[in-house]
């Protein structure tokens, strides 16, 4: 892939992060990490790379570390700071997603506790919620174990 090649992904990236909700500069970073020699690149780098500021940077950075996206490393002999995919972002980010579905679920199972003796219709809409998370979260977990399993193979 060519360097205006990498530079144009990372812009789609960007526009595609931006849809659901996260910065197109975060996924600019991401994009960019993602296709990136070497695949560590300092902040120094990004701002090149994106021609982007220092404080878009830091601050974008930031938020994909959180989101567990990226990591900073350092390299031996080298004082500067380094940032990378980090490894098995992916099945982490999911690994997130199950615990939040956990949590909806046991929101809805309050909320219909607490509409015990209210009619069914009134029940209807949390029920279907409820029972659409309880199902999401069961196949993401076996999804996520097939993936597991998939890797040792």
């Amino acid at each position: 892939m060519k360097q205006k090649q990498r530079k144009q992904y990372a812009e789609e990236f960007g526009l595609a992060f931006e849809q659901f909700g996260i910065t197109r500069m975060a996924g600019r970073i991401l994009g960019w990490l993602l296709v990136c020699e070497p695949p560590h690149q300092s902040p120094q780098d990004l701002q090149d790379a994106l021609q982007a500021s220092k404080g878009s940077i830091s601050t974008n950075t930031r938020m994909l570390e959180r989101l567990n996206f990226v990591e900073r490393i350092s390299l031996p002999g080298d004082r500067r700071t380094y940032f990378q995919v980090k490894a098995d972002a992916w099945s982490g980010i999911m690994q997130t997603e199950v615990v939040a579905l956990e949590q909806f679920q046991n929101m809805t199972r309050r909320g219909l506790e607490q509409m015990d003796n209210e009619p069914e219709e009134q029940r209807r809409r949390l029920q279907e919620m409820h029972d659409f998370f309880q199902f999401i979260q069961k196949e993401l977990v076996t999804m996520m174990k097939h993936w597991e399993e998939s890797k040792t193979i």
